[in-house]
């Protein structure tokens, strides 16, 4: 098993955080955290010893009520109380790899030295994903400022042996787990349920693991409509680089150069062509793809950013001798960003179905609806009805969540930023992208075979053999559901690897 080092003085790669998700990489804290976690914790305890002004958080109450003082015997039930109160959350589940990002996510904030908890408490959780131990939280709840309070709550509940995780298959009590790991619940000081709950871990968790997916999404709807093109009887024309080097958007350029690289050799594609022109969804796929290339490189440099970054309230200056309340928790360059790619992934949905309905529309040699006996069978007619019904779905959650903002806490959290919702909902787009490039995949596969015997290139026709495997041409109509499904599964293991 390999070990990762958090390490606050090494910068941390969305590519970083791809690994520890994919793999089984033991969750260890270097040196350096070591000692900025406990040089602050010392700071925060030996101020305390002499302090005699409010701090807030520390030895006040929170929020609205941030001008009760509370007496030094009461400061760690004050953080107990914190968690417990805040445990709010509602809703679906948050996934479990999502789960185990927020974990990683917190620790790397917290590895930082700024945040004044204990050693044992940023430990455990090194421990919770090293046992797989995944507390159960919800997807409701957070506003997006002030941290994600109620789902980084229900993070932090076992760590107190309270609330539930999900563990070796089940789910069962937090103080099961860990009993069955050899753990016992720790004793929260001052200061760490805000440490715990302040923060945008639950909005960077998902985007990350957003960008991740899109990553491979874009990927694959490249390949997928080279197979549209080929199998639409599409010129290459629109492609030579020479086009798009006077337009050089880095999307554009990439986009053009990966489709041209997979049609190479392909004898569909040398074939002397009718029309003059093809379609939108065909000619300006350099310049939709591109886009939402461009758009996700961008929205990686901002979660790149905030991984980076100590989040949570107040925020401690050891070597400046400061304790100062800010506003770092809020997540709205985050919710910008999340927005912006919900809205880049759902065209890529919107352009992909658009290819679909050209594909069953009875031009160019094939036949209507991609049916060898067409009229007797209904052949490929309603997956495109399933594709349009989830693209427009896409584009009813592509309203902006950053846009709204509701009062909280009498006032005194007067502006939100809605990144939780914006996270999720992202989420579901990119998860509809992925079934509608699926069927247009489908699609593309079933086309081609109408093309036969002139072949594509040599990668196509190297993943239409792959493919075929799992989804044989459909001579007659069966249950296509069950032919989508197959059809994203491979999408979700083999094509997205290209």
């Amino acid at each position: 098993m390999t070990t990762f080092k958090i390490n606050p003085t090494k910068r941390l790669t969305l590519a970083d955080v791809k690994l520890v998700l994919e793999s089984d990489s033991r969750i260890e804290l270097s040196e350096e955290a070591v000692k900025k976690i406990t040089d602050c914790r010392t700071y925060l305890d030996e101020k305390l010893k002499t302090n005699t002004s409010p701090i807030y958080g520390i030895n006040t109450g929170f929020g609205s009520l941030c001008n009760v003082i509370i007496p030094d015997a009461d400061l760690e039930q004050l953080q107990e109380n914190l968690v417990k109160s805040h445990a709010c959350g509602m809703g679906d589940e948050v996934p479990q790899e999502i789960v185990k990002l927020m974990l990683f996510l917190k620790i790397q904030s917290l590895s930082y030295g700024k945040s004044g908890v204990q050693l044992q408490t940023v430990s455990r959780l090194c421990d919770f994903i090293n046992h797989k131990i995944y507390p159960v939280i919800y997807q409701q709840g957070s506003l997006g400022a002030s941290g994600d309070l109620a789902p980084l709550a229900h993070l932090s509940l076992p760590l107190l042996g309270l609330g539930k995780v999900n563990y070796n298959g089940s789910q069962i009590s937090a103080n099961q787990a860990l009993t069955a790991c050899n753990l016992a619940p720790i004793k929260l000081k001052s200061k760490e349920g805000l440490a715990l709950l302040n923060g945008t871990q639950f909005m960077s968790a998902y985007g990350v693991y957003n960008l991740i997916v899109s990553q491979r999404l874009n990927k694959a709807a490249d390949v997928i409509t080279a197979m549209s093109l080929d199998a639409f009887d599409g010129k290459i024309d629109p492609f030579k680089d020479n086009l798009h080097t006077i337009r050089p958007h880095a999307g554009q350029l990439q986009t053009a150069h990966a489709i041209r690289k997979i049609l190479e050799g392909s004898d569909i594609s040398k074939q002397i062509k009718k029309q003059v022109q093809d379609p939108y969804s065909f000619r300006c796929a350099p310049q939709v793809h591109g886009a939402t290339k461009d758009t996700v490189n961008y929205v990686t440099t901002v979660f790149e950013t905030e991984i980076n970054s100590v989040t949570d309230n107040p925020t401690i200056f050891p070597d400046e001798d400061e304790i100062l309340s800010g506003g770092n928790f809020h997540g709205q360059p985050l919710a910008l960003a999340l927005d912006f790619l919900c809205i880049a992934m759902a065209e890529l949905a919107s352009i992909s179905e658009r290819r679909t309905y050209l594909l069953i529309s009875g031009q160019r040699g094939l036949p209507p609806f991609l049916a060898a006996k067409a009229g007797l069978n209904s052949g490929f007619m309603i997956p495109q009805y399933t594709a349009a019904s989830i693209v427009s779905q896409s584009k009813q959650l592509c309203s902006p969540a950053s846009v709204d903002s509701i009062t909280s806490s009498n006032g005194q959290e007067d502006h939100v930023s809605m990144g939780a919702n914006a996270a999720t909902k992202c989420l579901q787009v990119i998860k509809n992208t992925q079934k509608v490039l699926a069927i247009e995949l489908l699609n593309a596969a079933q086309a081609l075979e109408f093309k036969r015997p002139l072949k594509s290139s040599p990668q196509i026709e190297a993943l239409l053999l792959k493919y075929k495997k799992e989804i044989a041409f459909m001579k007659e109509d069966e249950i296509v559901h069950e032919l989508m499904m197959k059809s994203e599964r491979f999408l979700r293991e083999q094509l997205t690897d290209l």
